[in-house]
């Protein structure tokens, strides 16, 4: 063997016992967990590359290896997609191939937030500002400005929201919650609007609607939501006023001071149903499923009127006689009128 074949064959074989000391090593660091004692959660920013994400996972010493081998190891996978910006979970035992793969998958966090029924559009707005965890976008944004947002400029806000619990992603943008929120208001009472079963007392999705809103403030009584609603159709169906309290309390806004006053009853503003005929111009809160369904499938009877029995629970009547009767029994101290809601 010549000089030239010894100095390739040590070659090689220098290369050979490179490669192999090179590729245990990779294997070992690789194979290394993060540096985390339980759940963790750390968050990929908006436009992140892979060397700002090694900086900061290093920053937190979440990186069992070097920066640079990270930054190395994910420039060399490249080509298995881009890191996504969000906040993920990061567990004992991943390393940091699961840890690139993860960020890769845009499997994020979910966070979530719930909007209960009964709520104004005014607590829904300052619910949302409240959260840190999205984008706030609408601060200084008026509602009807909102609306045009939505692509609705000429709807009213109110009752518009479907009561749910809406998963979102950190960093994601407050209206979005709000154009899903919409969007499912709108199928629930399309659907329930579809199937309603009350005859032609309300003209509109929109009518059924504002008497749905007004159930569910009258009632927290899942039984009594049908009667309710039979007593609001009944009344509409002969022009009588609906004279609910929670109307009139919507009315009042921030003047209402939590009693209920005589004077209040003869305002003259628009959600006054003591004063005027009909429905309000607008919800006042925003409805849960239960509601709309029992105010368009309410069932059939006689009832025209219905008292507090104090217990949360209402008492119905057909005629006034009845119903003066109820109210000498369940509110003694109460106020006597043709009409009085079950809750204010």
């Amino acid at each position: 063997m010549n000089l030239i074949n010894k100095i390739l064959l040590a070659a090689v074989f220098a290369v050979v016992l490179f490669s192999s000391s090179l590729a245990v090593y990779l294997k070992r660091e690789l194979s290394r967990p993060l540096i985390v004692l339980g759940s963790t959660f750390f968050e990929v920013k908006r436009g992140a590359t892979i060397g700002s994400v090694a900086n900061a996972l290093a920053e937190l010493d979440l990186l069992p290896v070097s920066s640079r081998l990270f930054r190395y190891y994910g420039g060399f996978t490249g080509r298995n997609g881009p890191i996504r910006a969000g906040e993920y979970q990061l567990l004992p035992g991943m390393d940091i191939r699961d840890l690139l793969q993860l960020f890769r998958s845009g499997k994020v966090r979910q966070r979530h937030i719930t909007f209960p029924e009964g709520w104004t559009f005014k607590r829904w707005r300052d619910y949302l500002a409240e959260n840190q965890d999205l984008e706030q976008t609408l601060e200084s944004v008026t509602d009807s400005g909102l609306m045009k947002l939505l692509g609705k400029p000429r709807l009213h806000p109110e009752g518009q929201f479907f009561p749910d619990t809406y998963h979102y992603t950190k960093g994601e943008a407050d209206i979005e919650i709000l154009r899903r929120a919409h969007q499912k208001m709108k199928s629930i009472v399309a659907a329930q609007w579809q199937t309603r079963t009350i005859g032609e007392v309300l003209s509109s999705p929109y009518e059924a609607l504002i008497l749905a809103s007004i159930v569910e403030k009258e009632t927290g009584f899942p039984s009594d939501r049908s009667p309710v609603a039979r007593v609001f159709l009944n009344r509409l169906s002969k022009n009588i006023r609906l004279q609910s309290d929670p109307t009139v309390i919507y009315g009042l806004g921030p003047e209402f001071d939590g009693n209920l006053r005589r004077s209040h009853l003869k305002d003259g503003h628009p959600y006054n149903t003591y004063v005027h005929e009909a429905l309000p111009p607008t919800p006042i809160c925003m409805p849960g499923k239960a509601a709309i369904a029992a105010t368009l499938h309410a069932e059939p009877s006689g009832y025209h009127f219905f008292v507090a029995r104090g217990d949360g629970s209402s008492q119905f009547s057909v005629n006034l006689d009845e119903h003066n009767e109820a109210v000498r029994r369940y509110q003694k101290q109460g106020r006597t009128n043709n009409y009085r809601s079950s809750r204010p």
